[in-house]
């Protein structure tokens, strides 16, 4: 992926980055060293060593969730691409009393949904992260909808099932499969959504009961 903090979509130079030129950088490892709102306040003064630590920390979390909404590589590289360039253009506007993790994944998701909703993509992938270099890393990052805590209806226990399911969820509205991605497949809680997508608690459990429901509904034929 190239330098988000180098370029705008439409290929300007970013304002982060023309104030960048003449910063005085710290070393690279002095800014690994820092954290996510350190290395966001270097970032707003232009500090292009931030950009690239933020990037470096972010970028598989950002790819994993968008390709997980559009199902496409190349789209999923272009989309992260274009999350990172609007969230670092918009660098100064990061509340530091919210976790960066969640405030770059909103942008992420965010400017997906917006995506899907011009183009009305209606596919995810239920499998591993493109990143896992194994399988337990595949099996990690897999979609299953069930946990420890919670069983969901038996429909969606038979893995074999998949690319039922998959089907299933890419119909979701893309509200409701952000949710079931984010408590399903990257193990968010609850309280972690509300954070990240900046919806009450109370939203959020409807939206992840009413997508349950419908995928009840739509896979009702596999029930024994």
């Amino acid at each position: 992926m190239a330098n988000p903090s180098a370029t705008t979509a439409d290929g300007s130079l970013s304002h982060a980055t023309t104030t960048a030129r003449g910063a005085a950088d710290l070393s690279a490892s002095d800014y690994s060293s820092l954290e996510d709102r350190a290395l966001a306040a270097q970032a707003s003064q232009g500090r292009e060593g931030a950009f690239r630590e933020l990037l470096s920390r972010y970028e598989r979390p950002v790819f994993s969730l968008v390709f997980r909404m559009v199902r496409d590589r190349s789209l999923a590289e272009d989309l992260a691409q274009e999350s990172f360039i609007r969230a670092f253009n918009a660098i100064g506007s990061y509340n530091p009393s919210f976790k960066f993790s969640n405030w770059i994944l909103k942008i992420a998701n965010n400017h997906t949904i917006d995506y899907l909703r011009k183009r009305k993509l209606d596919t995810i992938s239920i499998h591993g992260s493109p990143h896992a270099s194994n399988a337990q890393e595949e099996a990690r990052t897999s979609l299953v909808l069930e946990d420890s805590h919670e069983r969901p209806d038996a429909f969606v226990e038979n893995r074999e099932l998949g690319a039922e399911i998959e089907e299933a969820i890419g119909r979701l509205r893309p509200e409701y499969r952000t949710v079931i991605l984010l408590r399903h497949v990257e193990g968010y809680s609850y309280d972690e959504i509300a954070d990240t997508l900046e919806l009450p608690l109370g939203t959020v459990k409807t939206y992840i009961h009413r997508a349950r429901h419908e995928l009840k509904d739509t896979l009702a034929h596999l029930a024994p």
